[in-house]
């Protein structure tokens, strides 16, 4: 075999050798596919198309309604509403050989705004009202908590303000965030709120991207929009389309990317809402048997391997991007997709990425929407949820990779939390730090990030909660002196700036944490009585002058755009000055910056010489120990650094007091 018939992949990954022929097939099958696409439909855009060509369409040129539903295996279908009192006999639709249920109603029948259902017959003979399956609106209705499909075509269009495009934002800074929760009140809050009351907070921050969590509709608030049912709805639960397009709109016009979290890896298994036993058998959307069933999340698993599956997910993709003009998804859950075994297993051979045990339909499909994606909004954000760590996730479809812009750093966060409870800070190895931050795959970029939403929910703790805890209530006061507070503060700020200086080519962090929120979250449930008390951000804590929530608010800040105005996550990776384990130091050159955390509990140095690349004077542009960052003052930012010329070339003599960080960059 020569050179050039070798996959890129394996090229740059001589540990993936023994897979070049998997590798080969990966490429060989996407190919095919999308020729035999291109050949029977013109495009991969127009194979999309499920959404326009399935549903309840209002044809302007002949003026009626058109209801076409896909269910094979279905006995009987009728259209019931309020416009026809829920009659499941006056308006049956009839079946093609194609499987296709389809039928038309007048201009009359249907309005915006009326509820709508398909009465169906199943072939297991069971009767139900169903919503159908691309409705781009459901609601719930407030007494019976009955969820129908709504007719929405209002008579004025949302006008869209501001032109928007995504590959302008470069290294992404997420900052992940859940609508429901906007505001201090203990209720529900709305996309308009979010919009008006958010958005300005992410701009001063820095952040230049928004992941908006829970967009698609799901029966069960407190699933956190995981369990999707209505796939090409906007959740009913925060306000209308226009007010979900409005939060777009504003987004755009500060130079904000709005991502959504879309939610393909699997589905509700609830009848009464979503699309399980949608014609009576259990394998018209999802595999049939055990294989149907994602066990973890008591959900449904989608057959990847079926055309009309593939066709309603890669619609559902064109479907956000062009309606509400998304910038990008993260692809929820997409180590279970990948994966037969839905990720339980020790990912110890690299045959377990490339053969045994995975799902080749559910590459295939990611591939394919990777590639829609791209071709409808050149540099989409496309990010991976994935903890297998699977080789060429984030490398282009070409070379054998499945096509996504970014991954995940999901160990990062898992090990931060493994040294908060398992070691004691005089415990912390430097080198083991620098090793995990920097272990992950060349030529993929990665999402590095210290906590998530996964670590604010109920049952687990923020990193600000783990290092202060109770302490929180009483001792936030900024003239309130307390060692609890002190070292949480301190190593809050210098764990961020580890992360995101080092550990990966973009950096997330979720709302509310940035200034150490304390609590978890808890949506509304049962278990605690239906209450919003948790499922709030309380931004009084850091808009109070009077309190220290406020410093790390500053140091986010403060951190962000130093990554932003240096270009930092563009440059290549983090590179060791010097890796003390004795001293508890770090020390590492990016982008043209010098990085120096001292993470010793107790031990400050005087005069500590670190190396450095170029010879010169330096100024500190970022330091935690400043006042406005809740620091000592022990160390003067406005002081230059000259280095000293050595024989083993220029060093720094700094002042490094314990528990800080700074970043130094040349003067020209």
């Amino acid at each position: 075999m020569s050179h050039s018939e070798i996959p890129a992949l394996v090229q740059n990954d001589i540990w993936l050798k023994d897979q070049t022929a998997a590798i080969q097939h990966r490429i060989s099958r996407f190919d095919h596919k999308l020729t035999e696409i291109e050949s029977a439909h013109g495009s991969l855009y127009d194979y999309a198309n499920t959404h326009l060509d399935l549903g309840i369409h209002y044809d302007t040129d002949n003026q009626v309604w058109r209801i076409r539903e896909w269910a094979p295996n279905a006995q009987s279908i009728s259209v019931v509403g309020d416009f026809n009192q829920w009659d499941g006999t006056t308006y049956p639709l009839t079946q093609d050989h194609n499987g296709i249920w389809s039928g038309e109603l007048n201009r009359s029948a249907l309005k915006h705004g009326d509820k709508v259902k398909l009465r169906i017959v199943g072939a297991d003979n069971s009767v139900r009202d169903r919503i159908p399956a691309t409705i781009t609106r459901a609601i719930q209705d407030p007494d019976t908590h009955d969820y129908a499909g709504q007719i929405w075509q209002p008579e004025q269009a949302y006008i869209w303000n501001h032109e928007f495009d995504p590959s302008s934002i470069g290294a992404p800074l997420i900052y992940e965030a859940h609508t429901g929760m906007a505001g201090e009140e203990p209720r529900l809050h709305t996309y308009r709120e979010f919009a008006d009351e958010v958005i300005p907070r992410i701009v001063e921050l820095g952040y230049n991207t928004i992941q908006l969590m829970a967009v698609q509709e799901h029966p069960y608030y407190g699933s956190f929009g995981y369990h999707v049912s209505n796939f090409f709805a906007a959740c009913s639960r925060f306000g209308t389309p226009e007010d979900l397009k409005h939060l777009v709109d504003t987004a755009h016009s500060h130079g904000v990317a709005v991502i959504m979290d879309i939610v393909h890896s699997h589905a509700v298994k609830n009848l009464a809402e979503g699309l399980n036993e949608f014609d009576g058998t259990d394998h018209q959307y999802f595999h049939g048997g055990e294989k149907g069933n994602q066990p973890q999340w008591d959900s449904k698993c989608f057959d990847y391997g079926k055309e009309e599956v593939v066709r309603f997910l890669l619609s559902n993709v064109r479907y956000w991007l062009e309606e509400f003009r998304f910038d990008g998804f993260r692809f929820d859950g997409v180590t279970s997709m990948l994966y037969e075994h839905h990720g339980c297993t020790d990912f110890d051979h690299y045959d377990k990425y490339f053969s045994n045990g995975v799902d080749h339909d559910s590459v295939l499909y990611l591939q394919l929407a990777n590639t829609l994606a791209n071709s409808i909004k050149p540099g989409v954000l496309n990010v991976a949820e994935d903890m297998s760590g699977m080789p060429g996730l984030c490398r282009p479809t070409e070379e054998g990779g499945v096509g996504f812009s970014h991954r995940l750093a999901m160990g990062l966060p898992d090990y931060w939390i493994k040294l908060l409870k398992h070691k004691s800070d005089e415990d912390w190895i430097m080198s083991e730090v620098w090793e995990t931050l920097t272990n992950r795959r060349h030529m993929e970029a990665n999402i590095a990030y210290a906590e998530s939403h996964d670590q604010a929910l109920v049952g687990d703790k923020t990193l600000a909660f783990r290092l202060m805890d109770q302490e929180m209530y009483w001792h936030m006061s900024t003239d309130d002196q307390h060692p609890v507070i002190d070292r949480g503060i301190a190593l809050h700020k210098i764990i961020r700036l580890l992360t995101a200086f080092i550990g990966g080519e973009g950096y997330l962090t979720f709302m509310g944490n940035e200034f150490g929120h304390p609590e978890w979250l808890d949506f509304p449930r049962e278990g605690n009585d239906w209450s919003y008390h948790y499922c709030r951000r309380q931004w009084s804590l850091v808009d109070n002058p009077d309190l220290k929530y406020k410093f790390l608010n500053n140091f986010d800040q403060g951190l962000v755009h130093s990554l932003r105005e240096n270009n930092v996550l563009a440059a290549p990776q983090a590179q060791p000055l010097c890796c003390n384990d004795g001293d508890h130091l770090i020390a590492f050159e990016r982008a043209n910056l010098i990085g120096v955390i001292n993470l010793h509990p107790t031990q400050s140095f005087t005069d500590y010489h670190i190396s450095v690349p170029q010879a010169g004077e330096y100024e500190i542009i970022l330091n935690s120990d400043d006042e406005p960052f809740g620091g000592h003052k022990r160390i003067d930012s406005g002081t230059n650094v000259h280095t000293i010329d050595t024989d083993h070339g220029p060093v720094l003599s700094l002042y490094l007091p314990c528990r800080t960080s700074m970043i130094l960059k040349r003067l020209e």
